[in-house]
């Protein structure tokens, strides 16, 4: 049942409007825009291992697991074994993860 509830949420965030000034990133862009960097964002950074492996902090260290599926970013944090899905935005160096419902999380490059 949980992984019905995953696929529902990636097709959810497939829909997200572009805001004015964004372009929409495929799979190959996020990939190459994510793998071995590291993201600010207004209290926490993350780093994307290219082994598929990602360090989030926000004042403590958390480990998850991240992927590129079709033209989407994936995440999983145990103890879940869900995947959230994303889709991606970029305006110069700022990336947006645009989630379901439109939720949307900004950062630009910590390097």
């Amino acid at each position: 049942m949980h992984k019905v509830w995953a696929a529902l949420l990636c097709f959810a965030a497939g829909g997200a409007a572009l805001a004015e000034g964004w372009t929409p990133m495929s799979g190959e862009d996020i990939g190459v825009a994510l793998t071995d960097r590291k993201l600010q964002y207004t209290s926490a950074w993350q780093e994307f291992r290219a082994s598929g492996r990602t360090l989030y902090n926000a004042g403590a260290d958390s480990w998850g697991y991240w992927r590129v599926q079709g033209d989407q970013y994936r995440s999983q944090w145990p103890p879940s074994d869900l995947w959230a899905c994303y889709d991606m935005q970029r305006s110069g160096d700022r990336l947006r993860f645009v989630g379901q419902g439109d939720d949307i999380t900004e950062a630009v490059y910590a390097d």
